[in-house]
């Protein structure tokens, strides 16, 4: 747990760093700077284009973690990354020829619906292309576990360059119309840059042979494919539906407080970055004792960092509403259950780099593909009738089934689970800290109210930690910080 520690601290500080550059985009330039309309339909490109970007990755980025340690030589190991690296090629270019053939439908669409998208239909798929290549090269990068690079591009290039062209619109340098144009010039840009990177660890020779095992490769990326798009078309269907059946403003309203919720993520995505070749390793050499302790440990130390932020969140969720523009506000039950479902996330720890690099992931494909349609069913009933607060519920009911199968599904297949003793313990302190600071506020402006009450609950809430000893890495982190002497 060294490395994973070591490196999730740095993609940790990378990707918050991202966050609060994405915090203020969200929260303050979005809302000051562009139309209601126009910040909807941002969220909305840039939704879709996370629901197809996997389709035309075809899963070939999993499939690199999986495979490249399998394979022992260097002419294998160069196969498959020439495999990985124009097999969506052709795939994007089947798909470009199907949109060419139903463009005319999607004209149809958002003309009968909300036509402000009709322009820019087709930025999602250019949008789409540069982000699968994107996480291509950055799983190519996770092979020598070099994650920062990638992690700092994905996490906070894109958003600070957001920042600067909203500036621009600002100061009247550029239009609306060039922004969203300039937007999908800077995921070309990231794309570029995350390419170079990764050839400068390592450079392929280039080989059109297949390589060894080829059919267990194409057989594993084809339903990856569908089974790593789950957790995607999960976070973004409900979006993608709210432009069905509501004003295009509300996307951005929806949008505000999913990404509010999104930060308590962080911490797993970025552990992320290194336990999944690790669990591929453990996984490939059948390490199953190893494979174990990962898993409970990564479980556990996500938990308590993820936890102190849910408290934060909930706690000054009503000063953070009062900083925006009213018709930006929504009910805090919206957040919340986004918040819950985020925290589900991190108490699985590694689940789905066990279950996506192991023979058991078709059952995670079947389960998924099932859970999809549960959602798209859930979102087709509760929107029309309770609208934004429609799709949170039907996004916490499938995402809650879908986490609980993978936790199942390890446990049948492994005979482990992520929990011990102090998880329970974890989440008693998390329930007394939401419930005594939530209705406790000074009577000061929000930002000095969020301030003094994060203070208190972060120095309170680390102290605990330490004190009752949650976690043997986390301790010492603190210990180390603050040059405490161990007892």
């Amino acid at each position: 747990m060294g490395v994973i520690i070591k490196q999730s601290l740095r993609n940790l500080v990378t990707t918050y760093l991202g966050f609060g550059i994405g915090a203020i985009n969200t929260l303050f330039l979005f809302t000051y700077f562009l139309k209601q309309e126009y910040y909807g339909l941002i969220t909305f490109l840039l939704s879709a284009a996370n629901l197809l970007w996997p389709f035309m990755a075809f899963g070939v980025h999993n499939t690199l973690i999986k495979f490249f340690s399998f394979y022992k030589t260097k002419q294998q190991k160069d196969r498959l990354l020439n495999l990985v690296l124009f097999l969506p090629i052709v795939v994007s270019i089947v798909l470009g020829v199907i949109v060419a053939f139903s463009y005319s439908l999607l004209i149809n669409y958002f003309t009968e619906g909300n036509g402000l998208v009709r322009p820019y239909i087709w930025l999602i798929f250019l949008i789409a292309f540069a982000t699968s290549y994107f996480e291509i090269f950055f799983a190519w990068s996770k092979l020598f576990y070099r994650s920062v690079f990638g992690n700092f591009m994905k996490e906070v290039f894109h958003r600070f360059c957001i920042s600067i062209l909203l500036l621009a619109v600002y100061f009247n340098w550029i239009t609306v119309h060039q922004f969203i144009y300039c937007i999908a010039g800077v995921f070309i840009l990231r794309l570029i840059a995350m390419k170079i990177y990764a050839f400068s660890l390592y450079l392929p020779r280039l080989d059109f042979k297949l390589p060894d095992n080829f059919g267990s490769v194409l057989k594993y990326t084809s339903l990856i494919l569908i089974a790593g798009s789950v957790a995607t078309a999960l976070l973004d269907l409900d979006k993608v539906m709210i432009e069905y059946f509501m004003p295009i403003e509300n996307v951005a309203v929806y949008g505000i407080a999913i990404y509010i919720a999104t930060v308590i993520s962080v911490p797993q995505k970025a552990m992320h970055q290194i336990t999944n070749p690790l669990t591929a390793e453990f996984l490939n050499t059948k390490n199953i004792k190893s494979l174990e302790d990962l898993y409970k440990r990564s479980s556990l130390n996500l938990l308590i960092i993820s936890l102190l932020i849910f408290i934060l969140i909930i706690t000054n969720v009503k000063q953070l509403y009062a900083l925006i523009p009213d018709e930006y506000e929504l009910s805090i039950v919206v957040v919340l259950l986004i918040s819950l479902v985020k925290l589900y996330d991190n108490l699985l720890g590694n689940n789905n780099s066990i279950l996506f690099n192991s023979d058991y992931y078709r059952l995670v494909l079947f389960t998924g593909v099932l859970l999809v349609v549960v959602a798209f069913v859930l979102n087709l009933i509760f929107i029309p009738i309770l609208g934004i607060e429609g799709a949170a519920i039907a996004s916490f009911i499938a995402f809650f089934l879908y986490n609980s199968a993978k936790i199942w599904l390890v446990y049948r297949k492994f005979n482990f689970l992520p929990f011990t003793s102090k998880t329970w313990l974890v989440l008693f302190t998390g329930i007394i800290f939401s419930l005594g600071f939530y209705f406790w506020d000074f009577n000061f402006h929000p930002i000095l109210n969020i301030s003094l009450k994060s203070i208190l609950i972060g120095v309170a809430y680390i102290g605990l930690t330490y004190f009752l000893n949650f976690s043997e890495e986390l301790t010492r982190i603190i210990r180390k910080l603050i040059k405490i002497k161990p007892f």
